[in-house]
């Protein structure tokens, strides 16, 4: 019976431990918190957003998207819904294609885990933090402090998150690690975080939310772009829209060049709004109230003051050439980005070792025979909507499948 050690009790982490312990392995699970699943417990505003019907390789930012072809090939969502069913956990889609658990509760996912691990005679090591691992005779020993804190295993999956929500025991102390065993470490940065802009003009829109269309700007170069939730803050915006692009913005926003972002307020009712414009086109038609009939009540009275026009103008007032300019305000607010968030309020982080150093079937590092790396601790971010599950899911069984087989 091979000996797997699985590092990080997270998604990835408990889906390899799991893996590995069905394919006969003696697994001993390791992590630093009281209990399993910590960060688990918080995804999707603790519903558990499990996957996504749109979930692809093209979805991704990493260094090679072949990579995730392969990796989501093995294990995509298919084979998740019915792992998950498998362990006590129906799920449903949303009209969107977001996936959640039947109970709506993380809580019974990480429950059911706990269940699974447990049947599978995974040893749970909790409250327990190695600080090292070191290659031995066919094998590695994990250090936990003190040769009576050292545990020796054959094969072992790095599970430990990058650093994003550092609250709940990510804090990316592994990298140093890796970076010694061999491993490339890209800069670890805040992503799915909210982002800080200059918003002062919107200062009355604090809380509003809409869908929105968002793109990311260097100069002329489009860095980004995406279809959305978006909703106005004092230091700038969160929602879905917003966070998508923020892992750009962490990565770009270092090389001193400005980034600026341009907000569709209307992606989806440009078409509707041109027809009422024709339609009333000659009334005495309040402007605000036009500008109502398409976005939630409390925008309109900013962009009529941002475009210059009395609060109480009405359409038959307006030019051709001022009606544009509106028009065109609606289509493309632009607002100056100053950064994002720290990783205390981002959903994960970017950067960590690139997916071009583990083979894309095992998750086996290419660098260091019987050592396989699953979740955040590769440089891999999806949009929003469960991707970022998705991956942790595959990438953990994938690492759990191979080092829990025979050799």
């Amino acid at each position: 019976m091979s000996v797997v050690g699985v590092i990080g009790a997270g998604p990835a982490g408990m889906m390899a431990a799991l893996q590995a312990a069905r394919r006969g392995a003696r697994v001993l699970l390791f992590d630093r918190n009281r209990t399993v699943g910590r960060k688990l417990l918080v995804t999707g505003n603790s519903r558990c957003n499990l996957t996504n019907a749109s979930v692809a390789a093209g979805c991704y930012a990493c260094a090679d998207p072949v990579f995730l072809e392969q990796a989501l090939a093995a294990f995509g969502r298919k084979e998740l819904i019915d792992a998950l069913m498998d362990l006590g956990i129906p799920t449903y889609a949303t009209p969107d294609g977001w996936y959640y658990p039947l109970s709506n509760s993380a809580a019974t996912v990480v429950a059911a885990f706990s269940a699974a691990l447990e049947q599978a005679a995974v040893e749970l090591n909790l409250q327990i933090n190695i600080n090292n691992v070191r290659p031995a005779n066919e094998g590695f020993v994990l250090e936990a402090g003190g040769p009576l804190h050292n545990y020796t295993v054959e094969r072992v999956v790095v599970a430990t998150g990058g650093k994003a929500q550092p609250a709940l025991g990510s804090r990316g102390e592994f990298f140093p690690l890796l970076e010694r065993l061999g491993h490339t470490i890209v800069p670890v940065r805040p992503a799915l975080v909210p982002i800080r802009a200059d918003v002062k003009r919107f200062h009355k829109l604090q809380g509003v939310r809409l869908d929105v269309g968002l793109a990311l700007y260097r100069g002329r170069t489009k860095l980004g772009e995406t279809l959305g939730n978006l909703m106005f803050t004092q230091f700038g915006f969160s929602g879905p829209a917003a966070m998508d692009l923020s892992h750009l913005i962490s990565t770009h926003a270092r090389d001193g060049s400005p980034l600026m972002l341009t907000v569709n307020l209307v992606p989806h009712h440009l078409d509707q709004l041109h027809r009422l414009v024709a339609r009333k086109r000659t009334d005495p038609f309040p402007l605000r109230v036009l500008l109502g009939a398409v976005l939630p009540a409390k925008i309109p009275p900013v962009l009529l003051e941002l475009a210059g026009f009395p609060a109480d103008a009405h359409l038959n007032q307006v030019s051709e050439q001022e009606l544009e300019r509106l028009l065109d305000l609606l289509t493309g607010v632009s607002v100056m980005v100053k950064g994002t968030r720290g990783f205390q309020f981002s959903q994960l982080s970017t950067g960590g070792v690139p997916v071009t150093e583990v083979d894309s079937r095992t998750l086996e590092s290419r660098w260091v025979k019987g050592l396989y790396l699953a979740g955040e601790v590769l440089d891999i971010v999806g949009p929003c909507g469960g991707y970022n599950l998705q991956y942790a899911f595959t990438s953990g069984a994938l690492a759990g499948m191979a080092a829990g087989g025979e050799t």
